[in-house]
């Protein structure tokens, strides 16, 4: 079977069919389960690592996979790059093509990023951006996948912010079936254009997809609760108002009640306990939170045996 992920950039999900995401989702429980199996199928590439934003587990989980691989890693800051001193993405994007396999980049424009991954001759993986989060999704619906044997037809219910998170279990959950509500304030619900976006794959897919103002009513009968920081990078400032506006957004046990009994919860952390998650719910039975992170390691490493490799 030919790998029709090879070569392609992966920005913020919409470039993947339901079958090339369920294939990076199968992929990555089978390198889990077999890790030795995989070992030097990336012997000889190189992947670039550009970071414009703070990173743990991107940084880590995206070096550490490619080591396992058998490939190598340059982590670059961008403030110590030419990029830092504003030289043309496109002169950045020829150059690296010529250097390295592949370049994952942790940034804030989704703008530039696009304009990386169009001027390069290689694959451009978005680590997270303003608006998007797609290496994320994958990890957390391997831990679906995982915790409740499918996807389609499972309702997730995502809780805070409108941001770059809200935006990809939208794309990434209607791609695949999923039913996706979405609960913000009033003035922080999710851009429009991916609201739409979704609203259009789930009438192929079937999944039904929600923007709600209530967190209890949007909490109804889910199998899955998410939430996120309320105050994303570059938002700090924000961080004592939305405090006050999100604080009946928090999940505890009053909205988690309102879920299925058998609820799981995840949270791609950093988390702030006592702020959008009670700490009995994200240290509770039915948090994932660190099987969802742990994730990020196999999920990204079936992305990157994807997109730099015909297997």
């Amino acid at each position: 079977m030919i790998n029709s992920l090879y070569g392609k950039s992966i920005l913020n999900l919409t470039e993947l069919t339901k079958e090339e995401f369920l294939s990076i989702i199968e992929l990555a429980v089978a390198i889990k389960a077999k890790p030795e199996a995989y070992r030097g199928v990336l012997a000889g590439k190189i992947l670039a690592m550009i970071f414009e934003k703070n990173s743990t587990r991107t940084r880590v989980s995206f070096e550490a996979g490619i080591i396992q691989l058998g490939g190598q890693a340059i982590i670059l800051d961008s403030k110590s790059t030419q990029m830092g001193r504003g030289e043309p993405i496109k002169d950045t994007a020829n150059v690296m093509s010529s250097y390295v396999d592949a370049i994952m980049i942790r940034t804030f424009s989704d703008k530039m990023v696009a304009e990386l991954a169009a001027e390069a001759t290689i694959p451009v993986i978005n680590g997270l951006t303003d608006d998007h989060h797609p290496c994320q999704i994958l990890a957390d619906f391997q831990t679906i996948y995982e915790q409740k044997g499918k996807l389609a037809g499972i309702k997730l219910t995502y809780i805070g912010d409108g941001n770059n998170m809200a935006h990809s279990f939208l794309i990434g959950g209607s791609l695949v079936g999923m039913d996706v509500t979405i609960a913000t304030p009033k003035g922080y619900e999710p851009k429009a254009e991916y609201v739409a976006l979704a609203k259009k794959n789930a009438q192929l897919s079937g999944s039904n997809i929600e923007i709600l103002t209530d967190p209890e009513q949007a909490a109804k009968n889910a199998d899955v609760l998410v939430t996120d920081v309320w105050a994303s990078m570059g938002d700090e400032s924000e961080q004592k108002e939305r405090e006050a506006i999100f604080k009946s957004f928090q999940v505890n046990n009053r909205l988690a009640v309102q879920a299925k009994k058998d609820y799981l919860f995840l949270h791609c952390l950093p988390a702030h306990r006592g702020e959008e998650v009670a700490a009995d719910i994200i240290d509770g039975t039915h948090s994932a939170i660190y099987q969802e992170a742990a994730n990020r390691l196999h999920a990204q490493k079936a992305l990157l045996v994807k997109v730099m490799t015909n297997l």
